[in-house]
């Protein structure tokens, strides 16, 4: 009885814990936005249709794994979707990832600071590799989580920037793909579709361990697939508006390491300065997960050679996060690290309908 009653708060609760998860310095700065959607034209809102799609799928499926299965550890998933080698491949592969997505949230973060304030990106990201490191060693726990409440305000002021910026020139949707060509924009694949794939296969190895932990400690099924759908739903959406924002002034924010600050400020200057804030916000939620994740893999999370392998991850992240442009961070780590995923992604796919034959077989 208990399992039918499905509260709407939970379900909420659960849908801003996957949007949040998601939200890094990727999508706050606009740069994987752009190189994943915008840059394609139109298309690019069709591969957003594509992993709307796959999110539903990729979703639903890790927290009905983790709830049937009860997997608490976050490699759990990756060996009962592919077996014991492979698996431990994925196991450790997306430790690794982690770390690089911790060293893209330092890029995004100096990128920020010099767009926005013109402060010298070393300053920006070593004192948020100090900040975030601080975090990860003494366990500002309490920070974190009233911090990380800033990821649905990052999607509405980011919904909100794409809707202004589609209002501020509606025209430039109509010739977007006949300007595109010209420009000369980064992309993360040779064309539209194979991009949306690598998009839902980087976000996999994100998502894998996170969303069945969230299965396997939920009470309510229906409750915890439903809030991932409503997440897929919501973080898609904000994908779109932000995308068409961009298209509609693509040849504005070609070339910006942060266009979703460029696309700010022409709005309004305090508008840049309230966006920026929460960027940096956002990514400093991200990166303390990612730099713990990659720091107690490795250690107990708690002794002595944890804080130095966190002090050598963070020195090493804001060494190679300054040296490497953050455009060029997005699409190449993301990207690799997005066909991996897609790899996964075929996995989890076999073993569904493995799964559905098995039902109709009994």
């Amino acid at each position: 009885m208990e399992q039918s009653k499905v509260s709407i708060a939970r379900v909420i609760t659960y849908a801003g814990a996957f949007i949040a998860f998601l939200i890094g310095s990727g999508f706050a700065t606009g740069q994987e936005v752009m190189q994943y959607f915008s840059a394609y034209g139109w298309m690019g809102i069709a591969g957003i249709l594509v992993v709307f799609i796959l999110f539903l799928y990729v979703g639903w499926d890790f927290v009905v794994t983790g709830y049937q299965h009860k997997f608490y550890n976050s490699g759990d998933i990756y060996r009962f979707l592919c077996g014991k080698w492979i698996g431990g491949f994925f196991d450790y592969f997306s430790i690794l990832f982690i770390y690089m997505s911790f060293i893209v949230m330092i890029g995004g973060t100096g990128a920020t600071v010099e767009q926005q304030y013109g402060i010298s990106p070393w300053i920006g990201a070593i004192s948020m590799g100090i900040i975030v490191a601080t975090t990860v060693i003494f366990g500002l726990d309490r920070i974190v989580e009233v911090l990380g409440k800033i990821g649905p305000a990052i999607v509405i002021l980011t919904v909100t920037l794409g809707i202004l910026a589609i209002m501020k020139n509606p025209s430039g949707l109509a010739t977007v793909d006949s300007v595109i060509p010209n420009l000369q924009l980064k992309t993360a694949s040779s064309n539209w579709f194979l991009a949306s794939l690598s998009y839902v296969g980087f976000c996999m190895l994100w998502l894998a361990g996170f969303m069945s932990l969230m299965g396997a400690t939920s009470k309510n099924l229906k409750e915890v697939t439903s809030g991932a759908m409503l997440g897929a739903l919501g973080f898609s959406l904000a994908l779109a508006i932000i995308a068409l924002g961009f298209m509609a002034n693509i040849e504005f924010v070609a070339g910006s390491m942060v266009p979703t600050l460029k696309m700010a400020n022409s709005i309004h200057p305090a508008f840049a300065t309230i966006f920026s804030i929460i960027v940096l916000a956002g990514i400093y939620t991200t990166a303390v997960p990612l730099l713990w994740q990659a720091s107690a893999r490795f250690t107990d999370g708690k002794s002595m050679r944890f804080k130095v392998l966190t002090l050598v991850l963070m020195a090493i992240g804001v060494f190679v996060g300054l040296k490497v442009p953050f455009d060029d961070l997005v699409n190449v780590i993301y990207v690799i690290n997005g066909y991996v995923g897609f790899i996964l992604l075929l996995f989890m796919v076999i073993h569904t309908v493995k799964r559905i034959k098995n039902k109709a077989a009994a």
